[in-house]
């Protein structure tokens, strides 16, 4: 087998998960895709040409961006061009076809999901390991459902019972996430001012802590709170988080959030700034037997039992 046919063969895997990873796999196209254009001596502007595409259209296809997946035609075309063998072509479109199937997350409503949102939740499905720094709030993936809910209420103040039972209920099903199998790791650095800002009343904070705490005791699952008289923080203004895709060949990516917007970036000089602000942050930090603690005595002097 060749080195190409091998670095194909590891993607077949990915045929049989029970549940579509739809982000995952278009990124996983577009990397192979690249390398076979690589691998034929051409640069993308020549396959573009080639094939009547657009810079910007096979630009798009090899980033693997986009709610849509490229259409079978326009993939079975560069394969084609590119010479690639039967067996690699094969396991690439079935790909494919897998990366057309809805994600659990994309069967909501859309417009409790724009496309920002929407890739977020698609690439932490997919991520072996998740990187978060938060300010104001408990990050998305530890919050528990009632917590959840004073987060959207605050957010959206005038939104109908019914979206904000759909946001919690979206919300919730993310935290899933780390109950898998194949969970991915999760090292959360979190501001202590999150711990104090109280949101749904004493009682939602006092379970949202407890939950904080059991989750942190997981062994793929990391808590570091950086206390408030740590005054020399190198915390970045917003919230971060930070993905990686083991042995995929897929770059990391940075997901920065804004109120109705999010960045993604995957430029690896960009990306390599935030992973060291974010080693720099859990210095900052207390250790993880410290936040342990730290939120124990929180929640037991800040929100005693009732």
């Amino acid at each position: 087998m060749s080195a190409e046919s091998s670095r194909v063969s590891r993607l077949e895997p990915y045929l049989e998960r029970p549940e579509p990873a739809p982000t995952l796999l278009k990124m996983l196209v577009g990397v192979q895709l690249t390398g076979f254009r690589e691998d034929a001596g051409l640069a993308q502007d020549q396959a573009a040409r080639a094939l009547g595409f657009s810079a910007a259209k096979l630009s798009r296809i090899e980033s693997g961006k986009g709610r849509r997946p490229p259409t079978e035609g326009d993939v079975r075309a560069l394969l084609d061009l590119y010479g690639t063998d039967e067996y690699e072509a094969s396991v690439l479109v079935k790909l494919l076809h897998r990366a057309g199937e809805p994600g659990w997350w994309q069967r909501y409503d859309k417009r409790l999901m724009p496309e920002w949102f929407d890739r977020l939740v698609g690439l932490q499905e997919a991520a072996t390991a998740i990187r978060t720094f938060e300010i104001q709030y408990v990050p998305g993936l530890l919050q528990t459902p009632a917590y959840a809910r004073a987060v959207v209420e605050r957010g959206l103040p005038s939104a109908p019972a019914s979206e904000v039972r759909r946001r919690v209920e979206l919300r919730t099903h993310r935290t899933q996430l780390l109950d898998r199998p194949d969970a991915p790791r999760l090292w959360a650095v979190i501001d202590e001012s999150a711990l104090l800002r109280v949101l749904g009343g004493p009682e939602v904070m006092r379970a949202q802590l407890a939950h904080l705490i059991e989750m942190a005791q997981r062994p793929h699952v990391t808590v570091q709170i950086v206390p408030l008289d740590v005054t020399n923080a190198s915390a970045p203004a917003i919230p971060v988080t930070y993905l990686r895709f083991g042995g995929l060949d897929l770059p990391d990516v940075v997901y920065l959030e804004h109120i109705r917007s999010a960045n993604f970036l995957e430029d690896r000089d960009e990306t390599e700034e935030y992973r060291l602000a974010l080693d720099r942050l859990a210095d900052d930090a207390l250790q993880p037997r410290a936040t342990l603690e730290l939120l124990r005595a929180t929640m037991e002097g800040r929100y005693p039992a009732s």
